[in-house]
């Protein structure tokens, strides 16, 4: 499935329906957007290697960050959003707080992506390759943000203390 063909945001923020959204529109399109994109990247790496601009130890940045996403997606599945559906508990918060905490992660992660791509712009002489890689890596780096962002600001609040 790629992100133009998975489903839409759920209208509303029922936390059953938003990880169901979250499952099929993120987790599933990650692990399908990661190993493309580390082929890819080798195989830049690979072909180009010794020219300018070649992105250098990009699918090596690529395959760390995989490694991370899948640990983060798995805790996610197996732990917190089981929870979640349960309702919640006293002890939610703190797994809410390190997937936070690994949202800041990837966030840096993003942050090597974009220093060792020139922010995802392939250069003027660029194969086609070179060009789909930086596409599919803004692809991902946008569906990153907007999963991040529905996490922490519609799914996790509803499970965190208010302040009084």
């Amino acid at each position: 499935m790629t992100a133009s063909s998975a489903p839409t945001s759920p209208e509303s923020s029922d936390p059953n329906a938003l990880i169901d959204h979250l499952l099929q529109r993120y987790h599933e399109v990650h692990r399908q957007q990661l190993p493309e994109l580390i082929a890819m990247a080798h195989r830049v790496e690979t072909v180009h290697h010794g020219k300018r601009h070649t992105p250098m130890g990009l699918s090596a940045a690529l395959q760390a960050m995989h490694q991370e996403l899948l640990a983060h997606m798995h805790k996610e599945e197996a732990v917190l959003f089981p929870l979640l559906r349960a309702g919640g508990n006293s002890f939610v918060p703190q797994p809410i707080r390190m997937m936070r905490m690994e949202h800041e992660q990837h966030e840096q992660a993003l942050a090597q992506l974009e220093q060792l791509t020139g922010a995802m712009s392939p250069p003027a002489d660029a194969c086609n390759t070179w060009r789909a890689l930086y596409a599919g890596l803004a692809e991902f780096r946008d569906d990153l943000r907007q999963h991040i962002h529905l996490e922490n600001t519609v799914l996790f609040p509803q499970f965190e203390p208010h302040p009084a």
